[in-house]
Order: C-alpha cells, then sequence, then structure tokens
C-alpha cells in the first residue's frame, strides 16, 4: 500500500476554493486583461511606518531567536490592555497566547476542545477554515444559515439552539461577519453565550475584523459578564495594521486553560516570530491614527461599492457594517441569464478581468447565489471594476433577449 493510500484525503474540499478565482485572475492577467479583483482579504495599505520601524530595530539588536510559546510578557501585555481599554473585559497577561496569525489560534482553540465525532455548529455562509479544521481533527461541522432578511443576514439563535445536539461540543461566532460584512446585533450575541453557557459548549470568538465597523458601536464577546466560562477568543494584527505578511494572532482564554493551549501551540509552531512579536507591541501601543484613517477609507469605498452594485440589473446589494466585504445576491440575475453565479463569475474574469469569489465557496449553502466582493483596492479601480460588471451584465441580457 502506498502513502497516498493512507493519507485523510477525504479532508479535502469537495468545492472551489478562493485561490481557485484567484488562480483563474493570474490566467487572464497572462493572456493580456487588465485584471482588478476583488477577491483579496487582506487591506491594500503596507504596514505603517512605525511599525516597520519596530520590526527593523528587532533585526538590528539581534531579537532573532526563538520567545517564549505563549509570547513575548510586553506583547501579552499589550493585548490585553488593547482589550480592557476597548471592552472592560478584564483580560490578564496570562490568558493570552500569541499565535502565528488567527487561523493558527482557530486550529490550536479547536484541538483543545474537539475530539473524533463531535459537532461544531457553524453559522453560515462561512469562513472556509472553521469547518476544514474541524473535520482535519475528525470532528463534524453542523451549518447554521444565517437568516436572509433581503436588507442583509441575521444572527438566528434559536435556529442555533434548535441545531445543539449531545455530540454539539463548540459554536463558531465569527463577528463582523466574513463573507458578508454583518455586524451582529448585541442582543443576539449574549443569548449566544448564555445559550453555550446553559447547556456547556465552547463558543469559538472570531473578531479579527473588530476595529472595520463602520456604523454603530461594536460590541465584542468579551463584554460578556460570562466570557471566562465559555469563550476561546481569536484576533490578530493582521487586518487592523494590515500586517497579513507578519503572521501574527492571538487566542484568549481562562488561565485554567492555558496549559493546554500553550501545550498544543508548542507542538504546533513553538513560537510566534519574534521579530513580528516586537513589531505588534508598536503596533498596539500606537499611534492609532493610522489604523482610524484607513478604516474611514474602507467606510468610503464600501459606499462607493454598494452605490454602484446597485445600479447592476438583477443584483440585490445591501450596505455591510463591518469587515471589508459585500456580499450581494445575484438570484434574479442568473436566472435571467440562464448560468450559475460560477459561471458567470469565471465570465467575468475572462471577458472582463473582473475576479469576484462565488458564494459557494463559503460553506455550506445559504450563500450559493451570492458573490463576496473585497473594497480592499483603490476607489477609482472599485469604480472601474464595477462599471464592467454592469456594462458586461447589460451585453449579457441584452444577447439573451434576442435569442
Amino acid at each position: 500500500m502506498a502513502l497516498h493510500d493512507i493519507v485523510r484525503s477525504e479532508v479535502l474540499p469537495g468545492r472551489a476554493t478562493t485561490l481557485t478565482f484567484i488562480a483563474k485572475a493570474r490566467e487572464a492577467a497572462a493572456r493580456g486583461l487588465d485584471v482588478i479583483s476583488f477577491g483579496v482579504g487582506q487591506p491594500d495599505a503596507p504596514t505603517f511606518p512605525h511599525i516597520v520601524e519596530a520590526g527593523i530595530r528587532a533585526l538590528e539588536e539581534g531579537f532573532t531567536g526563538y520567545t517564549e510559546t505563549q509570547g513575548i510578557p510586553e506583547l501579552r501585555k499589550a493585548i490585553a490592555d488593547y482589550l480592557n481599554e476597548r471592552y472592560g473585559a478584564g483580560v490578564s497577561a496570562d490568558e493570552v497566547i500569541v499565535t502565528t496569525g488567527a487561523k493558527t489560534a482557530l486550529f490550536v482553540a479547536m484541538a483543545a476542545v474537539l475530539r473524533p465525532g463531535d459537532e461544531v455548529l457553524i453559522p453560515e455562509p462561512s469562513y472556509p477554515s472553521y469547518a476544514s479544521t474541524a473535520r482535519i481533527l475528525g470532528a463534524r461541522p453542523v451549518f447554521v444559515p444565517l437568516r436572509w432578511t433581503g436588507r442583509g443576514f441575521e444572527l438566528d439563535v434559536s435556529a442555533v439552539e434548535e441545531r445543539l445536539t449531545e455530540r454539539t461540543k463548540m459554536i463558531v461566532l465569527n463577528n463582523p461577519h466574513n463573507p458578508t460584512g454583518t455586524v451582529f446585533n448585541a442582543q443576539a450575541v449574549e443569548e449566544l453565550v448564555e445559550l453555550a453557557s446553559r447547556r456547556g459548549i465552547a463558543v469559538l470568538a472570531d473578531e479579527i475584523y473588530d476595529n472595520f465597523v463602520y456604523e454603530g458601536r461594536f460590541r465584542s464577546v468579551l463584554e460578556s459578564a460570562r466570557w471566562r466560562d465559555v469563550v476561546l477568543y481569536v484576533n490578530g494584527h493582521s487586518k487592523t495594521f494590515s500586517m497579513t505578511g507578519w503572521r501574527l494572532g492571538w487566542l484568549v482564554a481562562d488561565r485554567r486553560l492555558i496549559p493546554l493551549l500553550r501545550f498544543i501551540a508548542e507542538n504546533v509552531y513553538s513560537c510566534a516570530p519574534s521579530i513580528s512579536q516586537r513589531a505588534g507591541v508598536a503596533a498596539l501601543r500606537g499611534p492609532w491614527e493610522p489604523v482610524r484613517e484607513m478604516v474611514e477609507e474602507f467606510r468610503q469605498r464600501r459606499d462607493i461599492m454598494v452605490e454602484e452594485l446597485s445600479k447592476i440589473p438583477g443584483v440585490e446589494t445591501y450596505k455591510p457594517q463591518g469587515a471589508f466585504y459585500v456580499f450581494p445576491r445575484l438570484a434574479r440575475l442568473v436566472e435571467q441569464l440562464g448560468m450559475t453565479v460560477e459561471e458567470l463569475v469565471e465570465h467575468m474574469i475572462y471577458s472582463r478581468g473582473v475576479v469576484m469569489i462565488p458564494g459557494s465557496v463559503f460553506p455550506d449553502k445559504a450563500g450559493a447565489l451570492h458573490v463576496r466582493l473585497s473594497y480592499a483596492l483603490r476607489p477609482e479601480r472599485i469604480r472601474e471594476g464595477m462599471r464592467r460588471f454592469r456594462e458586461e451584465v447589460e451585453n449579457l441580457l441584452e444577447e439573451k433577449a434576442k435569442r
């Protein structure tokens, strides 16, 4: 028996991924098309200068070796201070573990809770890594559709409760939400924490987009008085400080869980990059003005994209409150065209060089008639990409009417 006969290939996704469409975009660019990609899930700004300078100083000072698995003390204190100042969370530095990006934090948290056969409830459409990580660990993802209202999505806590079984060990709460851009209301967040506490179920709370909120006040799960009872909290530097390549995330939990989480972390990645950790301290200590300016720029970009999408026949859009994605519904459009969403996305790549991500990439089925568009690119490119999208839709509809 060969190695390929015994590896766990059943965990591979049976669907296209974001990278599938990024690869198609590269192919279109190789054909000479000017490609405008709305598929990118990272800010387009370079890392802010004071953060880069802190990383350079770390290099110059020879701070290039291993650190504590849990993270250097000054970074863990800076993380705790940030969470306490913003959310009144009462987090101590010894309740923080620094990870190699938020994805690693997700893995460590899930590995600490899940055993083969356990179930994880995931509101959907969802970021694909939640279900993938559960499957890698031998657990089963159970999807709970968000409620589509015609004006966006809502978290339905009663629907979550209906899906609970004796095998449910974890509920995922991604807020602000990728891919929909939804910011869940404070009452729903509190109800979910109370439900989990009552039933003895962990809440994996991913708040990586917590600074990308454009209206109203964001309520963190850490503002719940009972967060230590059930919450494994994930966040990181990637989005807020435009530090995706620095690979710096963090996991927060009740101190009684830290020895197990630290043990898993030590055996997965030893420690986060030392240079990145020093830079991460500078990021959190400020100045924060570059973050505020970037978020305001993204709010303006969101408004441009929503305005332009509203001009396209058959596209149902809404104004998302957070993250940096719009997730319009194309049900009427694809029905009129006699195409699937995936076929339309592929057509737009090769005909106009416009890259969108079909909602089917974000498991399970609730987003199948949507596309995700990131507005992490310059306003003029957003307008140009939306112009191409609109013109091509109008052309396709006209051709269809002639048949």
